[in-house]
C-alpha cells in the first residue's frame, strides 16, 4: 500500500457515539462507532482540483457547508473503528488526487462503420421477415 497521506490533526474532528449492532451489553454502555468530520473548503493541504472532485466523489457524505462526514461503525472497538474512518478518508483523498484521463476524439474506422451498417441492415431484414403478409403481396 502507498505511504499514508499526512493530515493535519486540527483539520479532523473526531466523534465517538454509541452504535447500534454488535457488542452485546457493551452496546449500550461504550460509544465505539466514530463520527469523522473533515472541512473540505478550508483545508490547507488540497488543492482546487483536488478540493472539486472530492467534493464531487462525496456525494451525499458532504454538507452544504463543504464539511465531509464518515461514519465508521463496523467494528466492536473504538480504535478499530477510528483507524477505518481514517483509511477511508486517505482513499477518498488519493481518489481524488489522480486526474482522471481525458478522452481523446477519435473517429470510427471505415470498416467499423461497414460492420454497423452490415448489423443493422441484417437486423432490419429480421424485422421485415416477421411481418405478416398483406392482401397486396398475395
Amino acid at each position: 500500500m502507498l505511504q499514508r497521506l499526512e493530515i493535519p490533526s486540527e483539520e479532523l474532528h473526531l466523534t465517538f457515539v454509541r452504535a447500534s449492532g454488535p457488542g452485546g451489553q457493551n452496546v449500550n454502555k461504550v460509544s465505539t462507532a466514530v463520527q469523522l468530520r473533515f472541512d473540505v473548503t478550508t483545508s490547507s493541504m488540497l488543492t482546487a482540483s483536488v478540493r472539486e472532485r472530492l467534493i464531487r466523489l462525496a456525494g451525499s457524505r458532504m454538507t452544504a457547508d463543504g464539511v465531509l462526514i464518515l461514519d465508521a461503525r463496523c467494528f466492536r472497538t473504538q480504535e478499530r473503528n477510528r483507524q477505518d474512518a481514517l483509511d477511508r478518508l486517505d482513499q477518498l483523498i488519493r481518489q481524488a488526487m489522480q486526474e482522471p484521463i481525458r478522452r481523446r476524439a477519435t473517429r470510427p474506422t471505415r470498416a467499423s462503420r461497414t460492420r454497423r451498417l452490415d448489423t443493422k441492415n441484417h437486423r432490419g431484414r429480421i424485422k421485415e421477415g416477421r411481418r405478416g403478409v398483406s392482401d397486396d403481396d398475395r
